[in-house]
């Protein structure tokens, strides 16, 4: 388990035990005097030993490395702005298994498809939900009923 600090507290906890070693202290009784496990202090040591400062110095934890390069995801975000029709798709509906099968098809890498709105997030996109509209519906006839027969046979207020 990774003790708590920040990278540079735990890299001063690291260089105060090499400065308590040098001045002829043992590993048991620097451990006592920082509170840290004897085996940490020991393996401190050996990576002074070996590599000096540097041995003992702190490092960025980078995590897991994408899946996806930056080129990669520059031209999936140009693919999902064109469309899911234009990919191939149906209907112009993106759905997160269709970009999970989009990314598997382009890239040849896969992608759960619970995680791929991760994904979508850090490239810019947010969840929408698409408007219910019946495939016949025509816009033009429906202005025209609002504007014309809506009022005719709507409720006049009361006086």
């Amino acid at each position: 388990m990774r003790p708590s600090g920040s990278p540079q507290v735990l890299q001063r906890r690291r260089e105060q035990a090499m400065r308590l070693l040098q001045s002829g202290l043992q590993p048991v009784d620097v451990a006592r005097r920082l509170g840290v496990d004897r085996r940490s202090v020991r393996r401190w040591k050996a990576a002074f030993r070996k590599a000096g400062s540097k041995g003992i110095a702190s490092r960025h934890n980078t995590g897991r490395p994408a899946r996806l390069t930056a080129q990669q995801r520059q031209r999936l975000r140009v693919v999902l702005l064109g469309g899911a029709r234009e990919a191939g798709f149906p209907t112009d509906l993106w759905t997160c298994r269709r970009v999970g099968c989009l990314i598997r098809s382009e890239f040849g890498v896969g992608y759960h498809v619970g995680h791929v709105w991760r994904l979508l997030r850090s490239l810019g996109f947010s969840a929408q939900k698409p408007q219910r509209r019946a495939v016949e519906r025509d816009e033009k006839r429906v202005r025209n009923w609002v504007s014309r027969q809506w009022p005719r046979i709507k409720k006049k207020p009361s006086k």
